[in-house]
């Protein structure tokens, strides 16, 4: 850091980062991946997901339209943290503004529920859980990283006050 210049944990500085972020190739990706990650899920649920559950029997089933439920919701959280970000990148939201709405967003919403029931759903429904945890674990990690508390510089002390107190002592007790 050059002299004179503050360190950028202004919140204008966030704001940057934010939307430097959200007009990143990276960020890109991963917002498509999560949008056609939605679409391909409510086609299977709306089309070849429904006659893969009415093969099942009743347990697996139940399981089928509990997984299917927190898939969608998982998949509905994520969607938001990204339709957020990219409304900061459009100018569409003040940073101020997404983050008021970002505390709705539960990014561990609908945690998939055992690996053996799981196991026992048709593999196309399990491969887009296993899709959507790997988004959401992005996703968190992408949050945590955009939206971690900007570090304020350490209070460093005159080093000199210790010695100068000691001095002080020695000549008050003379």
């Amino acid at each position: 850091m050059s002299e004179g210049t503050a360190p950028r944990t202004t919140p204008a500085w966030r704001a940057d980062v934010i939307r430097d972020f959200a007009a990143s190739e990276m960020f890109e990706r991963t917002f498509q991946e999560g949008m056609d990650l939605v679409e391909e899920t409510a086609a299977y649920l709306d089309g070849t997901g429904r006659k893969d559950a009415k093969a099942l029997d009743r347990n697996a089933s139940l399981t089928y339209a509990t997984e299917s439920m927190r898939l969608t919701t998982r998949l509905m959280q994520l969607a938001s943290w990204l339709l957020l970000h990219r409304a900061v990148k459009e100018g569409e939201m003040s940073l101020a503004q997404a983050n008021r709405e970002k505390v709705k967003v539960k990014l561990t919403a609908a945690e998939p529920g055992g690996a053996d029931a799981v196991a026992r759903l048709p593999e196309r429904l399990q491969d887009l859980i296993a899709r959507s945890m790997a988004l959401q674990v992005q996703v968190k990690r992408l949050d945590v990283t955009i939206h971690a508390p900007a570090q304020s510089p350490a209070v460093i002390g005159n080093p000199l006050v210790p010695q100068l107190n000691r001095l002080k002592a020695a000549f008050e007790r003379n």
